[in-house]
């Protein structure tokens, strides 16, 4: 048999399935048991976050009875829930022909119901000519219209639904769910790893369990998957060395931070891959400085939260922020330049030289200026930890 990918075979079933969208599954449920269900709904949210998956289910606890019933509901087969691609639907006479077929009673369930997909990509005709009969449908037909952009969607077409707004998804919502998917699997992964994955998939499920699957198909036999693992499949710079070169520039040392990234580039690392890794690492240290070692807007965990909290005491977090606003204006300056190497290596000198930049401040303000260090000392003298 032909394989299934995790994000179709792990999609949620129930409303109690629904990952953090506790609040929308509830009112969707309540409203059933109050026999108070709207003709036409509008789900909206960035992709993967449930949007479909609670259409289904919404359309399965309307329709749903018998197993053979809610097993073709949501795999978008039944012939009362017509599931429509408005990016590939979008012209006025295939509205048309949808709505000319909405007069006829379903053929088994007690409504019959139309979930559009990515609703704002039909075109202005195609709304006008849906816009009647969203307002006032026969009574045996439901409407539940899913978008990205909400913004595309005529506002007389939203007056006519009921909305709910599908929230992204949180780096420990997804990481708990996928350690549910590898233990369903039958296989071992790093707590670091499956956090890691979390962080990239920007609070899209279903792009966690896409890059879940790669990295499944990457193992090597029944091999454990890894941090490594994830750098290695995605090309990213291994953390070891991101923190190598952050450590480096605690210590003001610009020969070893300059060594460092030139490795990390000879790699085949993408100087734009380089600092949005600095970017994340110079962010977590940074929270850690101001929020203190047990916060939970670091979205790391174990081994690694642990790296993060001991090197943050090299720090403050002014400096900090100094030192993410030049790698951001790095990242735009080497999109663009034609000698984007030398504007790269100037920023890391300039980042080693912030302790320095620092003192001179304090200087000029009439304050103490810290005692000068060699290259490779373990603090900052700044430090309001050390």
């Amino acid at each position: 048999m032909s394989y299934t990918v995790l994000a179709r075979r792990y999609r949620s079933q129930g409303f109690g399935e629904v990952v953090g969208q506790g609040a929308i599954a509830r009112t969707l449920e309540r409203a059933i048991e109050q026999d108070r269900v709207a003709h036409a709904y509008l789900f909206v949210g960035t992709r993967g976050v449930g949007k479909t998956s609670t259409a289904r289910i919404f359309a399965k606890a309307l329709n749903g009875g018998s197993p053979e019933v809610d097993k073709a509901i949501m795999s978008g087969q039944d012939t009362d829930v017509i599931e429509i691609d408005a990016a590939s639907n979008s012209k006025v006479d295939e509205t048309r022909e949808l709505i000319a077929n909405a007069i006829y009673k379903p053929l088994r369930g007690k409504y019959k119901i139309y979930i559009i997909d990515e609703v704002h990509m039909l075109s202005t005709a195609a709304f006008n000519a849906l816009l009647k009969t969203l307002e006032e449908p026969p009574e045996h037909v439901k409407f539940i219209l899913c978008t990205t952009e909400t913004h595309k969607v005529p506002a007389t077409i939203q007056s006519r639904c009921q909305r709910f707004d599908f929230r992204n998804l949180s780096v420990a919502e997804i990481s708990e769910h996928l350690a549910q998917v590898c233990k369903g699997e039958k296989v071992k992964a790093d707590e670091d790893a499956l956090h890691a994955v979390a962080r990239l998939a920007n609070g899209s499920m279903r792009d966690a369990l896409s890059l879940l699957d790669r990295l499944m198909a990457a193992r090597s036999g029944k091999e454990t998957i890894t941090v490594s693992l994830l750098e290695g499949l995605l090309g990213l710079p291994a953390r070891e060395s991101i923190e190598g070169i952050v450590s480096a520039l605690a210590d003001s040392d610009a020969k070893g931070a300059l060594e460092l990234c030139d490795r990390l580039l000879a790699q085949g690392i993408t100087m734009e891959q380089f600092l949005e890794s600095a970017i994340l690492r110079l962010r977590d240290l940074m929270l850690v400085c101001v929020c203190g070692e047990a916060t939970g807007l670091v979205d790391l965990s174990g081994e690694a939260r642990e790296r993060v909290v001991e090197q943050s005491r090299g720090f403050d977090e002014s400096g900090l922020v100094h030192m993410i606003a030049l790698c951001e204006s790095a990242q735009r300056m080497t999109k663009t330049s034609a000698t984007p190497r030398a504007i790269l290596d100037a920023v890391m000198v300039r980042l080693a030289m912030t302790e320095k930049i620092a003192d001179v401040a304090r200087l000029l303000e009439g304050g103490a200026v810290a005692e000068a260090k060699p290259p490779g000392s373990a603090k900052r003298a700044t430090s309001k930890k050390a």
